[in-house]
């Protein structure tokens, strides 16, 4: 069966947290193209519907303006749509809006050429525009000499005045003339009747460099053909040949500019689609606007229907809204309904889309806003009439919709991965943490299985898991049954020696006894000597082995009894000074007594060895010194000597078994290293501890025994 370990779980696991949001952002990134590919194939069916409704229908169109080889600026006019009605005040305020469409003439449009002409002696500022039935003219003028119509003359042109040249909707041409006497409100003349003409009106208004004109006339009266003339005589006697600067030649009717009025007919077919989302114009083949309806900033399109924000009803879109969508749009960005529109109220359109729509083939394109806030589509669609096309229509949306649609989606795909996220951390957790746990109770197994000093004194359960904590607590358990084993045998191998070797060194001793007992020559005897020196120091041996066994068997069976430390320390200190009378002691024991609960005999064997301990290593004609104290509820017994100090790092283990320190030449009689793990059993038996480090002039060990009391 194919098994997979912890570590390959995790790195699954890991990919595929990692994987889930990169996909989902993925996704919708996707997604969103899709959807712009859809919004630009919807947009292009939106202009085949309109301009289906416009084909074949010649009467919607100005076949004269339409048919024109060449529109030129300033000759052929745009009425703009006017969003409100002009006041007729001469003042131009109504105008402001409205000033990047003023078209400038200057000595270019003079009738007769003239390169001394200077801007001061005459020029103007010009646009037209339409609100409701009427148009409306404006004339900013620069004029260093104005003259006024004498108020008694019947004359209207010895003076200046403005020309207006029109044809009818029925072709006729006219002519009519402005001739103010003064600032105010002004009527037109006929030019060949010089009868006052009151359908055109007028407000007449001087200023520092010349005067401004406004005027307004119906639109019934006007044809698809439109000039205006400004006259500039500079003295009434007539000396100086007037100055004449105009729109296209007055004189000449087939001169004339063409002038184009959105087509009321089309606006109210527009007017329909003006809730489909989208901004539409009407624009002729010569890239003029026609009709006009929607503005782009609320042509989101049909994606954006159904996305506007609503208020929180649930305490989740409540906390949603309050602190996960400020975290989000981080990353994420609104889309912007207020950036730089260079397309509004123009009255000639241009790009890549129109172009080919103007040349019978469908097409879109796309651009970014001069601010670089929001991105526009455009789709063309052309209108034909007789196999010929007669216009384009143009819709251009924003693609605030889709990406509004992007960012609900990508809102709801990181509550996903939040909850994902979260989920996958709280498994995880949980995961770790069954698996920490099952290490800390196998590192807790293992470490009671083996004491301090290295003694198998348990056995570790295993565990069935088939992963790599069971295979681990399986052989954990192998190796801790394996050294229990070695262990037991090297514990017991002391007691097994020293019996089987009894035997044979009594016979060896018993058999060097009887032959000393013989008369021996000198080399004879020289070599029993040694040979009895030698059982003599392995019986040495035996009994120094079998000491550490007898006293872990006394240990375990030894009944505890009451006695007093102090008592028994001075009586060993005693003995010790009797014994080694050539050793200087100093004690320092407390006189009060110590109640101890245990065996006093162990702790003379705990004494015997740390003395013994200090006389093998204290340099000559120095003391041993001994003390014994009381703190709290403990016995503190220090053994100190000057000697050799400990090797590094093996104060830890000094009271192991068999563990010495003593070098070749300090080992005159046989030592195994038992003698201070005799200390350190005794230590444990009465629920103390002992610890040997050199002391603070590195010149010597002290050994400290700390053993609690029983009051």
């Amino acid at each position: 069966m194919l098994r997979f370990g912890l570590r390959s779980k995790f790195i699954l696991l890991s990919c595929f947290l990692f994987l889930l949001p990169w996909l989902g952002y993925e996704y919708v990134w996707e997604m969103e193209k899709f959807l712009r590919q859809g919004q630009e194939k919807t947009l292009v069916g939106t202009t085949r519907a309109l301009a289906t409704a416009l084909h074949e229908r010649p009467a919607l169109f100005d076949e004269q303006t339409n048919f024109l080889d060449q529109v030129v600026k300033g000759r052929d006019l745009y009425a703009y749509n006017l969003k409100n009605p002009i006041q007729l005040d001469g003042k131009l305020t109504d105008w402001d809006s409205y000033q990047p469409l003023f078209w400038h003439y200057d000595k270019r449009y003079l009738q007769k050429i003239d390169n001394k002409h200077q801007a001061s002696d005459l020029s103007f500022d010009h646009m037209v525009g339409k609100f409701d039935n009427y148009l409306y003219a404006v004339f900013k003028v620069t004029d260093n000499t104005l003259i006024y119509r004498a108020k008694n003359s019947l004359s209207i042109t010895n003076n200046d005045y403005l020309k207006i040249g029109l044809k009818t909707p029925g072709g006729q041409f006219q002519t009519y003339i402005i001739a103010p006497r003064k600032n105010g409100w002004v009527n037109a003349f006929d030019a060949n009747t010089k009868a006052p003409f009151t359908k055109i009106q007028g407000y007449f208004e001087s200023t520092e460099s010349g005067y401004n004109v406004e005027l307004r006339f119906p639109i019934s009266m006007l044809g698809n053909k439109l000039g205006f003339a400004i006259v500039d005589i500079d003295n009434k006697e007539a000396l100086l040949e007037p100055k004449i600067m105009s729109t296209s030649n007055l004189n000449n009717p087939n001169d004339l500019g063409s002038v184009l009025v959105p087509s009321p007919e089309i606006s109210r077919i527009l007017k329909g689609m003006g809730h489909s989302g989208s901004r539409i114009w009407v624009v002729d083949n010569h890239h003029r606007v026609l009709a006009q309806t929607g503005t782009i900033q609320n042509a989101d399109g049909v994606w954006a229907d159904g996305l506007a924000n609503q208020a929180p009803k649930t305490w989740w879109q409540r906390f949603e809204q309050n602190y996960l969508h400020p975290i989000y749009y981080k990353i994420l960005t609104r889309p912007e309904n207020e950036f730089l529109d260079t397309l509004h109220d123009v009255a000639s359109m241009q790009g890549t889309h129109l172009a080919k729509a103007l040349k019978g083939q469908p097409a879109s394109s796309w651009r970014l806003t001069p601010d670089s806030k929001a991105v526009i589509l455009s789709a063309a669609y052309p209108i034909w009439i007789q196999d010929q096309v007669i216009g384009a229509v143009i819709a251009e949306e924003t693609t605030n919709g889709v990406r509004t649609l992007r960012n609900k989606s990508l809102e709801k795909l990181f509550n996903v991965i939040l909850a994902v996220m979260l989920i996958g951390t709280v498994t995880l957790f949980f995961f770790a943490s069954r698996i920490s746990s099952r290490i800390r109770r196998l590192r807790d197994t293992a470490e009671q299985a083996i004491d301090a000093q290295g003694r198998v004194t348990g056995s570790i359960n295993y565990s069935d898991a088939n992963d790599e904590i069971g295979d681990l607590s399986r052989s954990f358990s192998n190796i801790v049954s394996r050294l229990g084993g070695y262990t037991d045998y090297l514990e017991n191998m002391s007691s097994r020696l020293s019996h089987e070797l009894r035997t044979p060194v009594a016979v060896v001793r018993s058999s060097l006894e009887n032959l000393q007992s013989l008369p021996q020559n000198e080399l004879s005897q020289k070599y029993l000597d040694r040979a009895s020196e030698g059982v003599e120091r392995l019986g040495k041996i035996i009994t120094t082995m079998s000491e550490a066994t007898r006293l872990e068997q006394s240990i375990q069976s030894n009944e505890p009894e009451p006695f007093d430390l102090q008592k028994v320390i001075n009586g060993c200190m005693q003995g010790y000074q009797l014994t080694y009378p050539n050793q200087l002691f100093t004690l320092d024991v407390c006189q009060n007594k110590l109640p101890m609960q245990g065996a006093p005999e162990f702790i003379a064997q705990l004494l015997d060895k740390l003395i013994n301990n200090a006389l093998e290593f204290s340099k000559a004609n120095t003391a041993i010194n001994v003390g014994l104290k009381q703190s709290e509820n403990k016995a503190t017994l220090t053994v100190s000597n000057t000697g050799p100090a400990l090797p590094e790092g093996l104060t830890e283990h000094i009271f192991d078994s068999m563990v010495s320190v003593r070098s070749q030449q300090m080992q005159q009689q046989p030592h195994l290293g038992l003698g201070l793990y005799i200390v350190r059993l005794v230590c444990d038996y009465h629920k103390g501890s002992v610890t040997a480090q050199n002391n603070e002039q590195g010149n010597g060990v002290v050994f400290t025994v700390s053993l609690p009391l029983h009051n």
